[in-house]
């Protein structure tokens, strides 16, 4: 039997629904792309940047919303989120403040301004009905000098 393999670039989505599990699942397919495409040393930084654009389309948004995760080359991905909710959230929308130490909210996207290699935001508009809301976006890469243990 001859293996089929999927060269760069690749890309893959995951239609999520408005339930409570749906970010694990998202997490839990996350890394097994990761790992079957040979990036097992993205997933942690790919877990935890996925997990709260994730959670936060789930908590803010009323509808279905999507994960794709795609190859951009070099060893980098890009993940995205789609969500009904037209409203960028401030860390998207650029020069955002950073959260107050006792805030209940705001802080797992700062998170991700801080762990992303590079992130944007894009309002989406007309089109067909429930295809409106916004896209979040964030990239990473290996970096072979960083690695969990080494933070201080």
């Amino acid at each position: 039997m001859v293996l089929a393999t999927v060269t760069p670039p690749w890309a893959y989505t995951l239609q999520l629904p408005q339930d409570p599990r749906a970010p694990g699942i998202a997490r839990a397919t996350l890394r097994s792309v990761l790992r079957a495409h040979g990036m097992g040393d993205l997933i942690d930084t790919a877990e935890l940047l996925a997990s709260e654009l994730v959670t936060n389309a789930y908590r803010y948004s009323s509808g279905p919303y999507s994960l794709r995760l795609r190859d951009v080359g070099r060893h980098r991905i890009r993940l995205s989120v789609w969500d009904t909710n037209p409203d960028i959230p401030p860390p998207f929308q650029g020069g955002a403040e950073v959260p107050k130490s006792l805030a209940e909210c705001g802080r797992g996207l700062h998170l991700v301004t801080l762990w992303a290699d590079s992130w944007g935001a894009y309002p989406l508009h007309g089109g067909l009905p429930g295809h409106g809301g916004k896209l979040l976006w964030v990239e990473c890469a290996w970096k072979p000098d960083c690695r969990w243990g080494d933070l201080s």
